[in-house]
């Protein structure tokens, strides 16, 4: 769901610590991707999948970025032809990041707690590509706020029912809060998810026996997760790497210490360009 040089601007508790804060709390029972081919430029596009070059020239976009403090991306590299991420035949795979070679790293958002209008607006200016993990629990006041996010070409993906500790129930309650929560999301916003996060990062075999049965196609972790100011990093040289996922949150001052949302998202941007990675679409990859 290119993105900026060359074209237009524009609660669930914490459970506790895991691999690191956020709407985190464990490690899950295994988080390596099963893969193939490492991902690199391609001439195509993915099917189905929409230019994230915003239109426009240089100087609207640099105008656009100015106005948060922030300067354009460079555009990523055209998606893989195939997508890199494959499970084992029969199992759905579980990643934190995804396997490539490119300066590229994939932004998603939890939750949907803090429903800023501003955050809209920053979106519409940026075009910056991001994937939502949306819980119907905390969203269900206010379905139609994710949809201008979504029409900018955002993905809606699958976060639970109720944002549970999935290790602590069975595989038909898990299997519930995994499907039920597919349909009333494909209702809401017209597409079914292809992709589901566990709640805290917790998982365990019956999760993914469950995500199968509700026809998801991968289980998505993370491998960085942003606080106010800063990143938490998983590994121990805390850099990003090449095809990183990291965690953020829709959250706002009560639970950002007085930060806003598009304070703490223009922070985490920041830090991507500092280390000198752009933005690509994870549903482009997995």
């Amino acid at each position: 769901m290119g993105w900026l040089v060359r074209k237009k601007a524009i609660g669930a508790a914490l459970f506790g610590l895991l691999m690191v804060t956020g709407c985190s709390s464990g490690g899950g029972s295994g988080s390596a991707p099963s893969a193939s081919t490492p991902s690199g430029a391609s001439a195509g596009t993915s099917a189905g999948t929409s230019s994230a070059s915003p239109s426009g020239d240089t100087a609207d976009v640099e105008a656009a970025y100015r106005k948060w403090g922030l300067k354009p991306f460079a555009a990523p590299p055209a998606p893989p032809a195939e997508k890199p991420v494959r499970g084992k035949p029969g199992e759905v795979p579980v990643v934190s990041d995804i396997p490539t070679k490119e300066k590229i790293v994939f932004v998603t958002f939890d939750d949907g707690a803090e429903k800023d209008p501003k955050f809209v607006a920053m979106m519409k200016d940026l075009k910056v590509p991001f994937t939502m993990f949306l819980t119907d629990d905390i969203i269900r006041g206010d379905y139609g706020y994710f949809k201008p996010l979504q029409e900018l070409g955002n993905s809606i993906e699958n976060h639970t029912l109720s944002h549970p500790n999935l290790r602590t129930l069975g595989e038909a309650a898990q299997k519930n809060e995994i499907c039920t929560q597919q349909k009333k999301l494909g209702a809401q916003y017209g597409k079914v998810p292809g992709l589901f996060r566990p709640p805290y990062g917790n998982w365990n075999e019956n999760t993914r026996a469950a995500a199968k049965s509700c026809d998801v196609r991968a289980l998505v972790l993370w491998r960085e997760s942003m606080q106010i100011t800063n990143m938490q990093y998983q590994r121990g040289d805390k850099k990003l790497h090449p095809g990183d996922i990291i965690l953020a949150h829709f959250r706002g001052p009560k639970e950002l210490k007085g930060t806003s949302m598009t304070e703490m998202t223009a922070n985490m941007l920041r830090h991507i360009q500092e280390q000198g990675f752009t933005l690509a679409r994870l549903e482009d990859y997995v």
